[in-house]
């Protein structure tokens, strides 16, 4: 039994000399993980070149919910408007149709009083002044709407814009240092899509309010023509 415990004892000491004479490996610290960037960040990064995409992106925003709100009023008929105009037609009073429709304040009652005005004149004829009073209303609905279409195009090739100009500097820097390791050639050009991002962001949100607005308008130009046409066969009728 005691041969056996010496010679474990001296295996023990062996391997605990071996252990002291190998070199001690160090330890590779852990890189830090760099904590991810907020939105305003990676939007500074962009450059110059966000001020434009900037401003047009509040221009569609503001065109947007100005002429929302401008087209879904107009939208908003009163049942009633006419009802009250028929029966005032059918009983003679021109004069009590003209003046609801002045104190009405929609498209279709100006249309309907510039038709009111000439009644007695050949049907084609008022037609046609109602028609040219739609005409103005129509343009009045529909103003700046195209502006978001060109927005749609434009804000995408600034933001293309911005990255190209941001890849010349890259290899420009490239040149100038001879440092074309992927890390630094990686890290400018991250930062340089953020413009066309950006400016894709911005032409798609300006694209969907376009033709939103665009749907929404198409809307009311068809309840204006039906109530119109409502009018026209009003006129028509056999008087009493």
């Amino acid at each position: 039994m005691k041969p056996i415990l010496l010679q474990v004892t001296s295996a023990i000491d062996t391997v605990n000399r071996v252990a002291s004479a190998v070199p001690a490996i160090p330890v590779q610290p852990v890189p830090a993980i760099p904590e991810p960037m907020t939105l305003m960040e990676i939007i500074m990064k962009g450059g110059l070149i966000m001020i434009p995409i900037g401003i047009l992106s509040v221009i569609v925003v503001y065109i947007f919910i100005e002429r929302y709100l401008t087209i879904r009023r107009h939208a908003s008929m009163d049942e009633n408007f006419m009802n009250s105009i028929r029966e005032y037609i059918r009983d003679g009073k021109t004069d009590s149709a003209l003046t609801l429709c002045k104190n009405t304040q929609k498209p279709i009652a100006r249309m309907i009083e510039k038709g009111i005005s000439r009644i007695g004149k050949p049907i084609k004829e008022i037609e046609e002044s109602i028609e040219i009073a739609g005409k103005f209303e129509v343009y009045s609905m529909e103003k700046n709407i195209q502006i978001l279409a060109i927005i749609a195009g434009i804000a995408p090739m600034f933001g293309f814009l911005g990255t190209i100009i941001g890849v010349i500097k890259i290899f420009y820097d490239i040149s100038v240092t001879s440092d074309v390791s992927i890390g630094s050639v990686s890290a400018g050009l991250y930062v340089k899509m953020v413009t066309s991002a950006a400016g894709l962001v911005v032409g798609i949100v300006a694209f969907i309010a376009y033709n939103w607005l665009n749907i929404m308008l198409n809307k009311v130009v068809q309840k204006l023509e039906w109530n119109v046409m409502n009018f026209i066969d009003l006129l028509n009728e056999p008087s009493k």
